[in-house]
């Protein structure tokens, strides 16, 4: 571990913002609390202690400061994290994996050529500002703290090149359910013409410009009354990838199936959480490639029974309707399945601590 002081420059009691009395309110993403994480690298100081990396320190949430030609304005040198901290009704608070989050930030950094950072310091970082900014933690059900670890390139020069210099920071946000209309099945649309990633690039990456170039598709949905996109394969817009914010699964002749990680999805935590739970239930699980045909044809046939989505944000989503050329398929009668429910009940209930947590994923902050 970095041998790196954390300090603290803290805001008065007194004088620190409260949480909205009405946490139906949250949304998600509208409010920050007080402070925030921050700490520096620069190439000059490798050479000395700390690998290069300082002035870490929790500090009053502020707009950064960066230099018009910042590397990461230019070229897209920026990678970012989602996890939640969850209040249990014991008062207690938990993270949910948060080293595999910082495992996948890593692999996310080496691909984008960035300086590497000591995983258990960050979360020692993270840890401490939950802890400052525990009142933040919000107490209804189905709400918790957002956090979003981010890590860009600074250096101020034109030209492409990695940058000498960076800053990783993390901020809090406490949020309500991601989708307005909760637990409900949504519908998708499956995307014809444009791609996600392509194989030999950033698509296992959580990069900034993976967002970006997504946006048209994704407002091409909310045209047509979808809430998100369905990709398919950069080569032959065949087989099924992942969706905007979600890994994708569905439920075929009683066998779960997703996409492979084969370098153009995200490696979902949740993904992973939701496979080691089915295989420990004993169901027939598969990741493999899924072509939108046998989709189309399990819909026709009734062999799809179900269909969800996994991702931090909503936890498991359930999918009612796929669209696709036109074609609507309806799974389940647009009803929430029995296998995506018993993912969602559980997953939740270990979260939030109403369910003991077999596999040690929690990580008490306080």
């Amino acid at each position: 571990m970095i041998e790196m002081e954390l300090k603290k420059e803290l805001i008065e009691e007194k004088k620190r913002k409260k949480l909205i009395d009405d946490e139906s309110k949250l949304g998600f993403g509208i409010y920050f609390t007080d402070h925030m994480f921050s700490m520096k690298y620069s190439e000059a100081k490798a050479k000395e202690k700390d690998k290069g990396w300082y002035d870490a320190r929790i500090h009053p949430y502020a707009p950064l400061v960066l230099d018009p030609a910042a590397i990461v304005f230019h070229y897209g040198q920026e990678i970012f994290e989602g996890l939640k901290a969850y209040r249990w009704k014991s008062g207690e608070i938990y993270l949910f994996r948060p080293m595999k989050n910082l495992e996948r930030m890593q692999a996310s950094a080496e691909r984008l050529v960035m300086q590497p950072f000591d995983k258990d310091f960050v979360l020692d970082a993270m840890k401490e500002l939950v802890k400052i900014e525990k009142d933040w933690v919000p107490r209804s059900p189905m709400t918790s703290l957002y956090i979003r670890p981010t890590y860009i390139g600074t250096k101020p020069i034109l030209g492409v090149q990695p940058s000498t210099e960076y800053l990783f920071y993390i901020i809090l946000s406490p949020v309500g359910a991601y989708y307005s209309t909760g637990f409900n099945p949504v519908k998708i649309l499956v995307e014809e013409n444009y791609v996600r990633a392509a194989p030999g690039g950033v698509g296992f990456t959580k990069a900034g410009g993976n967002y970006a170039s997504s946006l048209l598709a994704a407002k091409k949905a909310h045209d047509s009354g979808c809430t998100q996109v369905l990709w398919l394969d950069a080569a032959q817009h065949k087989y099924v990838e992942e969706v905007g914010t979600m890994n994708q699964f569905f439920v075929i002749n009683d066998k779960i199936l997703t996409a492979p990680l084969t370098g153009s999805i995200l490696p979902g935590v949740t993904r992973d959480s939701i496979l080691v739970m089915a295989k420990d239930y004993g169901y027939k699980v598969e990741e493999r490639q899924v072509s939108i045909d046998e989709v189309i044809t399990a819909s026709e046939n009734g062999t799809l029974t179900e269909a969800f989505g996994t991702g931090t944000a909503a936890v498991v989503t359930p999918v009612g309707e796929l669209i696709y050329k036109g074609k609507h398929m309806v799974i389940n009668g647009g009803k929430v399945g029995k296998i995506t429910q018993r993912f969602y009940d559980d997953l939740v209930a270990i979260q939030y601590g109403t369910k003991k947590d077999p596999y040690d994923w929690l990580v008490k902050v306080c």
